[in-house]
């Protein structure tokens, strides 16, 4: 259906430590194989949630979901940051595939999420999928323009600030 639609990848959510991790994982594992078979990359969003999990951010259960990710056939990853530079670094450096980040919760101003973005391509991760802090945000576009300066151009935090207040 994906290449029917014209779909430049496809995506799958998975919620490791819910009650039907095993179900959602069987999903990965056949959805990837589809993938490899038609020759179009595959995005795992891999979650840390459920029972199993005190704490959504950990660096030992994002760095786990990463690595199943990869394992079970994903082209790249999408997981939580771990909270800083140094913890997010343990997840890239166990997992052979590139890691993105999540946007997670709407942060409380622009200079917190370009930060965490900051930190998390220094410590190696390949980019961002980010929501709720764009799509929520009153200038979108903006919001864009910065955070992909950031990733593709290496632009500072102090800079991408800058990019959100031109008008």
């Amino acid at each position: 259906m994906a290449l029917k639609i014209g779909a430049d990848a496809v995506s799958v959510h998975i919620n490791i430590g819910a009650e039907s991790e095993s179900q959602m994982l069987q999903d990965l594992g056949q959805v990837s194989i589809k993938c490899l078979e038609w020759g179009i990359p595959l995005l795992a969003m891999m979650y840390t949630r459920g029972e199993k999990f005190q704490e959504e951010h950990s660096v030992d259960g994002v760095k786990h979901a990463a690595r199943i990710a990869a394992e079970l056939g994903a082209d790249f990853v999408k997981v939580s940051y771990t909270g800083t530079q140094e913890s997010f670094q343990e997840v890239v450096r166990g997992c052979p595939i590139p890691v993105l980040i999540a946007g997670g919760e709407k942060t409380k101003n622009e200079r917190e999420i370009f930060q965490i973005v900051k930190d998390s391509l220094e410590a190696g991760g390949a980019g961002v999928s980010i929501g709720r802090n764009v799509f929520q945000h009153e200038r979108k576009k903006a919001m864009v323009k910065a955070i992909c300066s950031m990733v593709h151009e290496d632009i500072s935090v102090e800079e991408a600030m800058a990019v959100l207040e031109k008008k």
